[in-house]
């Protein structure tokens, strides 16, 4: 941020900003409150006048889009407009929250409050170090939603603008968000929002992917809303006919949704035929229910269109668990396309595109609590002990952020709603941590299973206990929601501290029957050091899991390598003649040259200086990244690594952009999937193809032929990726070759 005055242009520019502002206010339902937005404004538009973003713009421009983001996209009020326009007052200036509370009220201060408060930890510059910071987020979060509401608002005007940051800052902002903010929008219910998070994301990740993919994308749009105009033609006529008051729009795929699908299913983007998708949405009649009129629509269009038998998901009878509702179905174009269209009532859309704030405004009574409360309302018990680690607490937590889910039964017919790959286990840990750590299996629709069984979404589950059962450390690889491993944890951590203090008290005694009681730190630091233990309290948890035994402790404690030594146990070990070390001299050091945070990648460097990380050894021509680690090695990473993805989101200040500039003199070894058809002569043409045609040299060959199908792999040294994009075309034109693919690792 840099200071300086604002031109006459500018401070109208603001002005016009704010007043967009009221005019979005204007047109929501909420009580209008402008006098203490303007109040909040004007505080703010002063605390930040002269400061500029990295962009040269005015510094208050930000808070407004938050603000904006917070009313307009989020659909929230007064309170949290002014927090918005508020949020880094106290941050970034000498204001203080007392402040706050006194210019505005207490709800205002609170808010703002919190959102000072994790304005650090995963979202700051020591996220590793910070778990503490995101912890009080999502306590936060569980106390009043609109703190992350709003931090969401921040980070999604953050992205918007995010060419301005220099590369390795965009790496970092990036991968945070596609990994924590998607997914918590996400599961806040706020999809547009995390649809464009996760694209802009992929945007500043995948540069050249993202407009490889969007330039293909916009030369096929003009073609799709033809084929949208005469799909739905007939639909328009139809729900005319029948009396409904409805709007149907056309949902062409983002280009982050189109290339994870050709990630997953490893097809080009020629191959992706939904890119297209359609939405109704309609004003019900109140002499129906809603739910009965979303199947009366989906009659009407099944009657136009043939429907995929396989493709109807109804989200309306059993909602998603942050709040959607909503009837999908698959029809047959009249073009001989699949497309999806989605049916939603006016309330359902509202839910669907504001998420809570929406969800809220619906509610009809206190007994009307939805999945999304109940995942509020359990958030503070996952929440009370914390992984110390940031990393390992974001995982936890992350679990079932974006899970899909199954839905099963009690013995009561209570339907209970999980993610999907969860386990007896899970559900044990859903219904009371204590029926989790007494838990020996379930009788799943009458029959016996353990408790590392996949539940199935129709399952009858009873959960079987005793008291005599206890959690082993096996059981944590069972467990796949966050509740259930924060609940396992927590027994662990339990345990440990028991054992620990039954450790000490065993010492102490040990102690107390040699007479030694008073020599107790000078017996415990040569016992520490005799079994090479730090802390006291790790050797005090193995006297008391009985790993180290106290007999064993005497013969430490009194060594009988001489008389003296048996007189006096604890005199040095080191002869009191030697000579000791000479006084180091203090020197002043010299100042550190800033160190440059982009890497240029050279035939003589690479392997030398920098190295390839093993978990996706990347080739030149790879989007990469550079990651240094605590020895100041720095690593090679794909940017889409999964592993380079955890790097970014806690260890920002160690990640370097790094770009390719190599001359094909390095090979490198390249791993190569290939599943086909087995025939005979097969094999021999791959082969020729490798050596021959591209004179590339082979280190192993893995095969193997299977039910008339052959797999398995290739390990090749290739230059570059273009090489081996080049090869995988080559291959692919033997009819028999169905898939020829880069391996996951190379081990």
């Amino acid at each position: 941020m840099q200071n300086s005055e604002f031109t006459h242009e500018e401070q109208e520019l603001i002005q016009r900003e704010f007043e967009a502002l009221l005019d979005d206010y204007s047109h929501t339902r909420h009580r209008q409150k402008v006098e203490i937005i303007t109040r909040a404004f004007e505080f703010a538009n002063k605390a930040h006048y002269g400061v500029r973003r990295l962009s040269g713009e005015p510094y208050i421009m930000h808070p407004l889009a938050v603000a904006r983001i917070v009313v307009k996209e989020i659909g929230l009020g007064s309170t949290s407009i002014c927090s918005a326009l508020l949020h880094d007052v106290v941050e970034d200036t000498d204001c203080t929250i007392e402040e706050i509370e006194q210019l505005f009220n207490p709800k205002i201060a609170q808010i703002v409050d919190g959102l000072t408060k994790i304005s650090g930890g995963v979202f700051g510059e020591k996220a590793s170090e910070q778990a503490e910071n995101f912890r009080k987020l999502l306590l936060t979060m569980s106390n009043d939603i609109r703190v992350v509401l709003i931090k969401i608002a921040d980070r999604l005007h953050n992205m918007r603008t995010l060419g301005s940051q220099p590369k390795d800052k965009q790496y970092k902002i990036a991968g945070e968000t596609l990994y924590i903010y998607a997914p918590l929008a996400h599961r806040l219910g706020l999809f547009p929002i995390k649809t464009e998070l996760e694209n802009l994301s992929f945007k500043y990740e995948h540069p050249d992917t993202y407009a490889e993919i969007e330039a293909k994308l916009n030369d096929l749009k003009e073609h799709q809303m033809l084929n949208y105009e005469r799909f739905v033609e007939p639909i328009r006529e139809k729900l005319t006919g029948m009396g409904y008051k409805f709007s149907i729009t056309a949902r062409i795929k983002t280009v982050y949704s189109i290339w994870k699908k050709m990630q997953q299913k490893n097809i080009p983007f020629e191959d992706v035929y939904d890119l297209l998708a359609v939405r109704i949405v309609f004003t019900p009649n109140e002499s129906m229910s809603e739910k009965d009129q979303c199947w009366m629509i989906y009659s009407a269009l099944t009657e136009i269109y043939r429907p995929h038998p396989g493709r109807i998901r109804d989200w309306i009878s059993m909602p998603k668990s942050n709040g959607y509702e909503a009837l999908h179905v698959t029809v047959m174009g009249p073009e001989g396309q699949w497309t999806e269209v989605q049916i939603r009532t006016e309330r359902m859309h509202e839910v669907a595109e504001k998420g809570l704030a929406a969800h809220w405004k619906y509610k009809t009574g206190i007994d009307d609590e939805s999945e999304l409360d109940k995942w509020l309302r359990n958030l503070r018990e996952v929440l009370s002990n914390p992984e110390p680690d940031a990393m390992e607490f974001l995982d936890t937590f992350k679990l079932n952020l974006f899970a899909q889910e199954v839905f099963v039964f009690t013995p009561k017919g209570d339907i209970k709603s999980l993610p999907q790959g969860a386990t007896v286990l899970d559900l044990a840990f859903m219904l009371h941590s204590e029926v989790g750590e007494h838990c020996i299996g379930a009788k799943v629709n009458h029959n016996l299973k353990p408790m590392n069984y996949t539940l199935k979404s129709g399952d009858q589950v009873e959960i079987l206990t005793s008291q005599t059962q206890a959690p082993e450390q096996e059981w944590t690889n069972w467990a796949t929601t966050a509740k259930a491993q924060t609940g396992l944890q927590n027994y662990f951590k339990r345990e440990e501290r028991l054992r620990t203090q039954e450790g000490e008290q065993l010492f102490n005694n040990m102690l107390e029957a040699q007479g030694l009681a008073g020599y107790k730190d000078t017996v415990l630091q040569r016992v520490l050091n005799y079994y090479h233990i730090r802390q006291p309290q790790q050797l005090f948890l193995l006297l008391g899991r009985k790993e180290i035994l106290l007999g064993r402790l005497t013969d430490i404690a009194f060594p009988k390598k001489s008389i003296w030594k048996r007189l006096n146990p604890f005199s040095s070990d080191k002869d009191d003649k030697q000579p000791k070390e000479a006084p180091k001299t203090k020197t002043t050091e010299e100042p550190k040259k800033k160190e440059s945070k982009f890497i240029v990648l050279t035939d003589d460097n690479i392997g030398k200086q920098y190295h390839q990380a093993d978990c996706c050894h990347p080739i030149p021509g790879d989007e990469v990244l550079g990651y240094k680690d605590d020895k100041g090695i720095i690593y090679i990473h794909k940017v889409d690594c999964p592993e380079a993805q955890k790097l970014k989101t806690s260890q920002g200040k160690r990640i370097y952009a790094a770009t390719w500039d190599t001359h094909r003199v390095q090979s490198f070894i390249e791993r190569i999937e290939l599943k086909g058809v087995d025939k005979f002569g097969v094999l021999i043409r791959v082969l020729n193809i490798i050596t021959s045609d591209f004179h590339i040299n082979m280190r192993k060959i893995d095969l193997t032929a299977e039910d008339g199908f052959f797999m398995g792999t290739l390990d090749v040294y290739i230059y570059d990726n273009r090489e081996l994009e080049d090869l995988f075309k080559a291959l692919k034109k033997i009819p028999e070759v169905l898939t020829a693919r880069r391996a996951q690792n190379i081990s």
